[in-house]
């Protein structure tokens, strides 16, 4: 399984790169397109959408990553229901949006925020380290307390 990883994370950061890559042909296709308004880049400070500090940017994206993954987790526990996980981790996906788009435009994968970075250069991929290490540090975090409170655990 830890062989896979390597693979795993360059196939997500090259569907997010390519992914931006349609996105940016798409919207420079409109008249006053412009790149510097960020292009959906993560940020905090005044790259934030509401302005909010690193460490407002920071707590949101670990705690968000972490909630998220506590919903995965037990959506696809052998114990759920099979065939609803979509369900859950979607309306958990959505209520994280609309609380942490305001903050951070909503990170909680590294592969989604190096995508637009890249296209957006300079602040953005110079903030970019914090939209891998939170949701890292959320995740781990979330894998660990999953497992500590997960039914069953065998």
């Amino acid at each position: 399984m830890a062989k896979e990883l390597g693979p795993y994370i360059a196939a997500q950061v090259a569907g997010a790169i390519a992914g931006a890559a349609v996105l940016y042909v798409i919207a420079s296709g409109q008249a006053g397109f412009d790149l510097s308004a960020g292009f959906a880049s993560n940020g905090y400070g005044e790259h934030s959408p509401g302005g909010y500090t690193l460490t407002a940017a920071l707590v949101t994206e670990v705690v968000m990553t972490f909630g998220f993954l506590i919903v995965i987790l037990g959506a696809t526990h052998k114990l759920a229901p099979a065939g609803f996980a979509g369900i859950p981790i979607g309306l958990a996906l959505t209520l994280i949006h609309l609380v942490s788009i305001p903050v951070t435009n909503t990170s909680v994968n590294p592969a989604r925020s190096t995508g637009p970075a890249l296209f957006v250069g300079d602040w953005a991929v110079s903030q970019l380290w914090l939209f891998w290490v939170a949701p890292i540090a959320g995740a781990i975090l979330a894998g660990i307390v999953y497992r500590w409170l997960a039914p069953n655990k065998d």
